[in-house]
């Protein structure tokens, strides 16, 4: 693997996940009747769709995706290696 793409990882892991979850909390937390609604309240339903698109993006779908490019790179790895292996063994 790239030494860069390891780096860009542990970037968005270590800092851009935690600034995007601050901010989300702080965008929609509010009070409401004297009560602290965390991750509830949106000034907008346009912020409201958009804040929760990108939750979905950051939280399901990157990690599903880099899960299933990794997993597939691990199997075609172990495939190509474990038949060319069994090929020189029964010759």
């Amino acid at each position: 693997m790239k030494k860069h793409v390891v780096i860009i990882a542990i970037v968005f892991i270590w800092i851009a996940a935690p600034v995007f979850f601050v901010t989300f909390a702080n965008l929609s937390t509010d009070i409401v009747d004297n009560t602290c609604v965390p991750w509830g309240v949106y000034s907008s339903y346009t912020m409201e769709v958009t804040m929760t698109a990108f939750n979905i993006l950051i939280v399901y779908l990157i990690p599903m995706v880099c899960m299933v490019a990794c997993y597939s790179r691990i199997v075609y790895t172990v495939k190509t290696k474990v038949t060319s292996a069994m090929i020189t063994v029964q010759d």
